[in-house]
């Protein structure tokens, strides 16, 4: 296995990046959609082209610096679909259902990667780039699914939570949304969001890791070459 150039690095994990926000994202507006919302949808959002979801710093700045400074995790973030959750047709319901469109999403993908990376094996060495890039897509899409997951407005989670909880403690824990960046925040500089994520996302991966036909130690030594480490 050769040694990865930082452009080859680059290059494999853009499409899987790209490809996870804005899949994660349509999927949000679709679902939307077929429950009576059709704000995402008129506002051309409903669309793969990736130019129409990117966010500058969540979707190119933050995942090309984690690379670029070999941080050994990767996340990002593309820009939120419109919802108007009064077009909704059981609003409190329906929101919930809508949040968890997108990380649902990202589950699929995974496993879709882990399709490609069965196919790479196939191929022998003229398959490692989609091999490669099936290991970045499994890993993007399941730290995409957990992270989001997490039970804090506004991230899907939060909204899920908000469907889930009764009127009043739905409201009184909605509250928390104007400062949910700020304790996600905390919680990433503290360490505590990662061991909080990494047992859950590491149990995931165990599951889908298996449908690529790699063992986990060899997902682990490929993922480690993206990573630079």
């Amino acid at each position: 296995m050769l040694e990865l150039s930082l452009v080859q690095k680059i290059s494999i994990w853009v499409v899987p990046v790209l490809l996870g926000i804005t899949v994660h994202e349509v999927m949000h507006g679709f679902v939307a959609r077929k429950l009576g919302d059709n704000t995402a949808f008129m506002l051309g959002r409903l669309t793969l082209n990736p130019l129409k979801h990117v966010d500058p710093v969540g979707t190119i700045l933050i995942p090309g610096l984690l690379v670029l400074l070999q941080a050994g995790f990767l996340f990002g973030y593309a820009k939120p679909v419109p919802i108007n959750w009064r077009n909704l047709h059981h609003p409190k319901r329906d929101m919930a259902l809508v949040a968890a469109a997108g990380p649902i999403s990202n589950l699929f993908m995974a496993i879709a990667w882990a399709l490609l990376i069965r196919l790479g094996v196939l191929l022998g060495e003229p398959g490692m780039p989609l091999i490669y890039m099936g290991v970045a897509g499994i890993t993007i899409n399941i730290i995409l699914m957990v992270l989001n997951l997490l039970p804090l407005p506004p991230l899907d989670g939060g909204r899920v939570m908000t469907g889930l909880l009764p009127g009043p403690w739905a409201y009184r824990f909605s509250r928390i949304e104007p400062y949910g960046f700020f304790i996600l925040i905390g919680l990433l500089v503290t360490g505590i969001l990662g061991l909080v994520l990494w047992p859950v996302i590491s149990l995931v991966m165990s599951m889908v890791v298996p449908v690529s036909g790699l063992s986990a130690q060899k997902f682990q030594i490929l993922l480690m070459a993206l990573m630079g480490r």
